[in-house]
């Protein structure tokens, strides 16, 4: 089973596109649920659009100068020289959440460009998600916990102001933590 199905040109242009200090990510549709049958892989672009969240440069084009907040995993690509100064991903997150953000603001730490680079489609396998992700509240936490010990901020705060309005977790403004609420059989204590 996959996740992320990468269209015939994807590769082709990443590595056509590919250059020393450039961060690589190309454009990714969210499917549908499979039809009956499955999924027709040549039949995927007609199914969706790119994902609104992100640019989507013509197929021949390539954007310099991105938002390094918005890299996302699911399709990106680098030279191993860029690989190596950006140094990986940060092996302190476990689960869900917050390494991807670590990864784009360690790029744009080491003076790594992020270039939107069109002509290479990717496109997500449909699952069930929930907003905000309250199956992955403890990961969150936890994750994001990691990333504002490196980087000094909290990432997925949309998220966590979410968890708060759900009653789920408190934010505490002295020490600028998150943490869960304790539920009591009736409510949750914040």
């Amino acid at each position: 089973m996959w996740t992320a199905y990468p269209a015939p040109p994807l590769l082709p242009r990443y590595a056509k596109t590919a250059r020393d200090g450039a961060l690589l990510c190309g454009t990714v549709a969210y499917l549908p649920p499979p039809p009956p049958g499955g999924y027709h892989l040549d039949a995927l672009p007609a199914l969706a659009p790119p994902h609104p969240g992100r640019p989507v440069p013509a197929d021949d084009d390539v954007l310099t100068g991105g938002d390094h907040r918005l890299f996302w995993s699911l399709s990106f690509a680098v030279t191993a020289s860029t690989w190596r100064r950006i140094g990986g991903f940060c092996e302190r997150y476990t689960g869900y959440g917050g390494e991807d953000t670590d990864f784009g603001r360690t790029a744009a730490a080491r003076g790594v460009d992020l270039w939107w680079v069109g002509g290479a489609p990717a496109h997500h396998q449909h699952h069930p998600v929930s907003r905000p992700p309250v199956e992955h509240l403890d990961d969150i936490l936890r994750n994001g916990a990691v990333y504002r010990d490196r980087w000094g901020t909290w990432p997925m705060e949309g998220w966590l102001r979410e968890f708060a309005r759900l009653g789920l977790v408190r934010h505490d403004p002295v020490t600028d933590d998150w943490a869960r609420c304790v539920s009591s059989h009736t409510e949750p204590s914040c």
